[in-house]
């Protein structure tokens, strides 16, 4: 098969689409013939090495296509999918590849009307944004929340389910277009930022209140460092910042003192965590997929991208340029 398979970590030269040993399932796995893959910042992380891998390492962590084989003591009734079925899965790894493997317990069959292309735009992405609103910080009705770069893929999903639970969003992002895919998106205010411009003070504006009662309730920043800083000002009293993402860069070091003055809470969370079990994972793709098809929650699609190195390389490349709005996904059947 052809697979994007690292032998080394570094810069974008060391992506190279490669002749690969089709995977045989193993116990509790399911082997995959991958249709379409999303692509996610984590995938520029693991090939520039801020997460060490152990090496070769097949990028890749989501797809959906359909069931070849299923491994060893893997029972088609417990899991509720067979071979010849469609589904969606979590990898951690091995997506950008003709043929994926994934565990069982993070796999799901897809129901009517839910394609897998529409799988793979919103398995990662999609359970990121609904465990962060459910579990970093429990999004509730009437909250003030911001979210900042609001329209990228995973930005436009929180701003989406935010608004769908009833709370007033705030969205920021760099241009007036992409003001406007976040309106649709649900958020009620967006504010440039950039060009000298106050967005400490606009948010103070809209959320009212006096001294550490003005703000956001919650900040959910996938930028990183260029805005960490900022996060801090926009919350009010009690208020917590999900840090989700590295768009600018990792951010910096902090003394805890620093959430003394209005008793914040920072958090890093990581989706794995959040569906770790086959009951989590199951019960959150369950109500995800539910979400979209009652019309809450509209998927949008950047690009498409070939599973050839040239390919998976400008799929990076645009990611991370920070010009993208919705999501990126490779086409790999």
């Amino acid at each position: 098969m052809q697979a994007c398979q690292l032998q080394e970590q570094g810069d974008l030269d060391v992506i190279q689409v490669r002749e690969a040993e089709v995977p045989t399932p193993g116990k509790g796995q399911v082997l995959i013939k991958t249709e379409y893959a999303g692509v996610n910042f984590i995938d520029t992380y693991q090939r520039g090495g801020i997460y060490k891998l152990p090496m070769p390492w097949t990028l890749g962590n989501e797809c959906a296509g359909e069931v070849v084989a299923l491994g060893e003591g893997v029972d088609p009734t417990s899991v509720g999918f067979n071979v010849g079925d469609k589904v969606a899965a979590y990898t951690a790894g091995g997506s950008f590849a003709q043929y994926t493997l994934a565990t069982t317990k993070q796999t799901i069959k897809l129901p009517s009307g839910v394609s897998t292309k529409d799988a793979a735009t919103l398995i990662l992405q999609g359970l990121t944004a609904l465990t962060f609103v459910r579990e970093a910080h429990e999004v509730k009705k009437g909250q003030w929340i911001l979210v900042q770069a609001a329209a990228g893929g995973l930005g436009r999903l929180l701003c989406q389910l935010c608004s769908h639970i009833g709370a007033k969003v705030i969205g920021t992002t760099s241009t007036e277009e992409k003001a406007q895919l976040a309106k649709e998106a649900g958020a009620e205010h967006v504010i440039l930022y950039g060009e000298g411009r106050d967005v400490v003070g606009e948010v103070y504006k809209l959320t009212g209140g006096e001294g550490i009662e003005r703000g956001v309730h919650a900040v959910f920043d996938g930028v990183g460092k260029d805005t960490f800083d900022m996060d801090f000002d926009l919350l009010r009293r009690k208020g917590t910042l999900v840090t989700l993402g590295n768009a600018s860069g990792p951010v910096p070091p902090f003394a805890p003192l620093k959430l003394g003055p209005k008793n914040l809470k920072v958090c890093r969370p990581v989706l794995n965590q959040y569906v770790y079990t086959a009951e989590e994972f199951h019960s959150y793709a369950t109500e995800l997929f539910e979400i979209v098809k009652q019309g809450h929650l509209k998927l949008a699609v950047h690009g498409e991208y070939p599973l050839t190195t040239e390919g998976i390389k400008q799929s990076q490349i645009d990611i991370t340029g920070r010009k993208t709005s919705g999501k990126l996904l490779i086409k790999v059947a």
